[in-house]
């Protein structure tokens, strides 16, 4: 599988950091790292990972089917994930996913049909002082209610379009 140079670099770095014999301690940032990249988890990721840590491939297939940011399909440009645990729900969280999913037409792990957008329901971002929590990539905003949530979809469709 090829990667970009920039990847690949990151890759290199990653499995210096870890001792001899631990390198498989880099399969869920290279995980994370290629699906930014690739677009979502494959098999043929999962071989490559598998090949460069020295593990069999089913080890990588399932850290993929433990951990919920690692995605077996192609997500949005735009991955946005709503927090619905407890401290979220209290504050309007499940109300704002319903929300999410009637503003972008889509549900759960869904994606918009241009690509742009796909939305999850998270389980908890460890932002429970600040709930409602909405993370859109690696970006994660706090206090959300249902119109700020709407600017920040809005403000992304606007800088797509100029």
């Amino acid at each position: 599988m090829t990667f970009s140079p920039q990847l690949e670099k990151r890759f290199e770095k990653l499995l210096k950091i870890y001792p001899p014999g631990r390198q498989r301690s880099a399969i869920v940032p290279m995980l994370l790292y290629a699906q930014d990249e690739v677009g979502a988890v494959t098999t043929e990721l999962i071989e490559e990972v598998a090949k460069r840590v020295g593990v069999q491939p089913l080890t990588v297939d399932e850290v993929v089917g433990y951990y919920s940011m690692l995605h077996r399909k192609r997500m949005g440009k735009f991955h946005v994930q709503v927090c619905t645990n407890i401290s979220c729900l209290l504050v309007g969280g499940e109300r704002l996913y319903d929300h999410a999913k009637k503003k972008l037409g889509i549900g759960n792990k869904e994606t918009t049909p241009d690509g742009l957008f796909s939305l999850e329901e998270v389980e908890c971002m460890g932002a429970c002082s600040w709930a409602p929590a909405v993370e859109i990539n690696y970006e994660f905003h706090h206090f959300v209610t249902p119109e700020k949530l709407d600017k920040l979809i809005d403000d992304i469709r606007k800088a797509r379009a100029s």
